[in-house]
């Protein structure tokens, strides 16, 4: 354990970073369910935990409001995409702000200011030779008299043989050109011909070279399923890619003769990343390349579900090398595991998900956030119940950390912070704690990290049943008030440990013990502070 504290303490004297943190952008056609929250509140998670250390971060993310579920949501629906569009992004949008989710900015890909630096960087990619011209064979459906995107049709999974999608099977496989031929049109359920059509190409499969060695640079940053994923992909070969579809809403491509056709959902979504930060810094007057030019002050996360790996693993960073302008590739990779619900994994036709508006509108956020950072789906598939939820709720929650606030704070006829000494013992858990914690948190582990944290929380329980106050209190009120004193500081620095994970009862900490703006190191509450305003924190909840 020593050594582990030691390079600790070394990070602790590095200069400040400037971390950039993207989180996916979830597509505007459905709801966003439970398995949506647990791949994207990482990167809540570490934007405030960045915070705290002092760094320079941007976070940013937006709503993905192009590509062919959108158009069929509003056909069925008998309205325009964009009305769809923007009835989820509104929607989105409410549910990060329940959620106290903290972003910098949260904008969309529809927005004038993406559209227009997207095709910029298009733009770019095309003059610099890595953008060029293809005919191929393409999925044509004769009864509908066009030719049909990915998601239009259907085929029979190579993989594990199910029937999916053309874009992308549940399974994670991605089909091939060569996968869709004899497609079945959705619409219209009859069998597609191959005809030839022109569409602009990604040249993806030169940067095999770039791309591997990228990868075996920074994978150990990278969680298990983005490294396995990524290297499945190389091993195969990179193939080149169309950025270019026949559809009618969507980006439109800046090259003379392809003005029938729109940007690749998926090109246009990762550079929303870039687009992000450049409005961002814009709008509050700074360099938006000190967060993605080079200069070995940068750390960039990327926050998604596993389903997205490799449009972050592989094409984001083929996309910057493409413009030949020394972007930063990203260096963390933060993919998350599927959550299921009760051993179903969740599907739009079957209806199994939960939103995450009617967790909120019926549970405690704060809660909810910490389970799905403490049991949710890190390194492997989870599944949630509502009554595994309540359960760590009740235990973890209400009767570990909730009963210690609220037995030191509201003891009976204690009216303010008594002047007393730091237990020294419990100031060094403290203080390992910030360390451990930290440690556990740049590894990825965030499961580890919240155990850490009730981890201090069951040694300050301990200390105050050993202790026992309420016997000091009539015995030798000394001793009583250095056990709460003591107790008090725990608190205080829980204000603080728990920001990350539950911004809203953290804050209610620091108003309750009168605290300064969080930080990631040991403070000390100040004797005499009045107790009259604290309440209890969390409710039990009702199995």
């Amino acid at each position: 354990m020593d050594s582990v504290l030691n390079d600790i303490s070394k990070k602790e004297n590095k200069s400040v970073r400037n971390v950039l943190i993207g989180g996916a952008w979830p597509y505007a056609n459905s709801s966003l369910h439970l398995g949506h929250l647990a791949a994207l509140i990482s990167g809540d998670f570490l934007k405030r935990y960045h915070k705290l250390l002092g760094d320079n971060v941007i976070y940013v993310s937006g709503t993905d409001c192009h590509g062919t579920p959108i158009t069929e949501s509003a056909k069925k629906e008998g309205v325009m995409p964009k009305d769809i569009a923007e009835k989820y992004h509104s929607e989105f949008k409410e549910v990060f702000e329940k959620m106290n989710f903290s972003y910098d900015l949260y904008t969309k890909t529809c927005d004038d200011y993406h559209k227009e630096h997207v095709k910029e960087m298009f733009r770019k990619m095309y003059d610099n030779g890595y953008i060029y011209e293809k005919k191929s064979n393409q999925p044509y459906c004769e009864h509908c008299g066009k030719f049909e995107a990915d998601r239009e049709i259907e085929i029979v999974c190579p993989n594990c043989g199910e029937i999916t999608k053309g874009d992308q099977c549940d399974c994670g496989y991605v089909p091939k050109e060569s996968d869709l031929i004899g497609a079945t049109c959705r619409e219209c359920r009859n069998k597609t011909i191959e005809k030839e059509n022109t569409h602009l190409y990604l040249a993806l499969s030169k940067f095999q070279d770039k791309i591997q060695q990228y990868v075996k640079e920074n994978q150990m940053n990278w969680r298990i399923a983005s490294r396995n994923e990524t290297e499945k992909y190389l091993k195969e070969g990179l193939k080149d890619r169309a950025v270019t579809r026949d559809l009618s809403w969507g980006i439109d491509i800046p090259v003379s003769g392809f003005e029938d056709k729109k940007m690749y959902v998926w090109i246009d979504a990762v550079l929303g990343y870039v687009t992000a930060t450049q409005r961002y810094c814009e709008e509050n007057n700074l360099n938006w390349e000190d967060y993605w030019k080079n200069n070995g002050n940068i750390k960039m996360y990327m926050c998604h579900g596993k389903d997205n790996i490799t449009f972050h693993t592989i094409i984001l960073p083929a996309l910057l090398l493409a413009m030949n302008e020394n972007f930063h590739l990203p260096d963390v990779m933060v993919a998350s595991q599927y959550l299921n619900i009760n051993s179903e994994k969740i599907s739009k036709s079957k209806g199994n998900g939960i939103t995450v508006l009617q967790m909120v509108d019926e549970y405690n956020v704060d809660s909810l956030r910490y389970y799905m950072l403490a049991y949710g789906p890190e390194n492997r598939d989870v599944d949630f119940t509502i009554e595994n939820y309540i359960n760590v709720h009740n235990s973890d929650i209400v009767n570990k950390f909730g009963n210690f606030v609220n037995r030191t704070l509201k003891f009976k006829g204690l009216e303010e912070i008594p002047s007393g000494i730091m237990d020294s013992d419990i100031e060094s858990k403290i203080n390992e704690t910030y360390k451990i914690v930290s440690k556990y948190i740049e590894e990825l582990d965030f499961k580890k990290a919240c155990g850490k944290i009730i981890e201090l929380i069951e040694i300050g329980n301990k200390y105050y049943d050993d202790k026992k106050p309420w016997i000091q209190k009539k015995e030798n009120v000394e001793e009583f008030n250095n056990i709460i004193y003591t107790c008090a500081n725990i608190i205080a620095n829980l204000s603080n440990l728990l920001e990350p994970i539950m911004p809203e009862t953290a804050g209610k900490l620091r108003g309750y013990l009168n605290l300064g703006v969080p930080c990631w190191e040991e403070i000390s509450v100040e004797e005499g502070t009045s107790l009259e305003n604290v309440e209890i924190l969390f409710d039990r909840i009702d199995n």
